[in-house]
């Protein structure tokens, strides 16, 4: 049987999550589409017509005392230079890395909420 990571989803107070929205919307370049009609309220943000990311309203969310065992959350992308003048336009601060045996960068930064995040760029050192 072969696995696919289907979608994320992030939990949280309205004020945060419209937070997150925008930061994955701006940051990343996902764009808000279809949701069904679910109970509850929240966001569908989608990359290629697909919606990796599910963002649920969930006012009785808080933060952890401390970050669980899940460390990040990796995507694949290109035109390095883009993300990072955008990272830069918008103070996020990120870490970067090149991996000389794959020929790939890799930039870490934190989501509002939180969530680790890695983008890999192959082929682009």
């Amino acid at each position: 049987m072969a696995m696919q990571i289907d979608h994320i989803n992030i939990s949280a107070p309205r004020d945060l999550l419209e937070e997150v929205r925008e930061f994955y919307c701006t940051i990343l370049e996902f764009q808000e589409g279809f949701r069904p009609g679910l109970s509850g309220r929240g966001f569908w943000l989608y990359s290629d017509n697909k919606p990796l990311i599910h963002l649920s309203e969930r006012a009785d969310r808080q933060p952890a005392d401390k970050r669980g065992y899940l460390d990040h959350i990796a995507f694949r992308s290109s035109d390095l230079g883009a993300l990072k003048d955008r990272l830069s336009r918008l103070g996020v601060e990120y870490r970067s890395s090149y991996l000389e045996e794959f020929n790939m960068t890799q930039l870490f930064f934190l989501d509002p909420a939180g969530t680790g995040l890695e983008v890999n760029f192959p082929e682009e050192p």
